[in-house]
């Protein structure tokens, strides 16, 4: 299987059940971000931290494909004629979005109580995090903004919200288990 189709060099691309669309599309933006958001999980992931949170991302990571296909499947077109699913996958769920509060909790009881705003950055990995934490909230505009025309599963959107609190709350953990420097904002007067 090759790599290249030559099927989008006018600007178009297919949707997951065949419908063809500008690749500047809502939707389009909605599952590329959640792309771009998986590849900077995959750069978090890459760095020297606790494999703990290396499993984690592996499971956030696995979640955000299924995110893109569900983002890639018009609702109309996710049951085939034969009535079966086109998306043979297990969907996001509940437990998803728990799983994230759960994680969040324990790094969240060991940590000092948060005060202010913190100011992104300290350390390398925990950028990353800042920065992952911001793609994420952009994918959850995205997707928002797609489900105000489109049909799109609400977990999504729940799912993606959630992770970016996750985001944050990780760089948050990573710093106090790098011993980077935290440095609060506080608001000139």
């Amino acid at each position: 299987m090759k790599v290249y189709t030559k099927t989008g060099d006018k600007g178009t691309t297919a949707l997951f059940g065949g419908q063809r669309v500008p690749k500047n599309h809502i939707r389009i933006e909605s599952y590329g971000t959640t792309d771009e958001l998986n590849s900077y999980i995959g750069l978090i992931r890459d760095q020297d931290i606790n494999p703990a949170y290396k499993n984690v991302l592996i499971e956030i990571q696995d979640r955000l494909f299924t995110v893109g296909a569900i983002l890639a499947t018009p609702v109309e077109k996710e049951i085939l004629k034969n009535g079966q699913p086109r998306l043979n996958i297990a969907r996001i769920s509940e437990q998803d979005v728990a799983f994230l509060e759960n994680e969040m909790d324990t790094m969240d009881a060991a940590l000092p109580p948060m005060t202010h705003f913190v100011l992104p950055g300290g350390h390398t990995t925990v950028s990353y995090c800042h920065i992952a934490r911001c793609v994420c909230r952009r994918a959850e505009r995205l997707s928002t903004e797609l489900s105000q025309s489109e049909e799109i599963d609400p977990m999504v959107i729940m799912y993606l919200n959630r992770l970016s609190d996750y985001l944050f709350v990780l760089a948050r953990k990573l710093s106090f288990d790098l011993g980077a420097d935290e440095i609060k904002w506080i608001p000139r007067k």
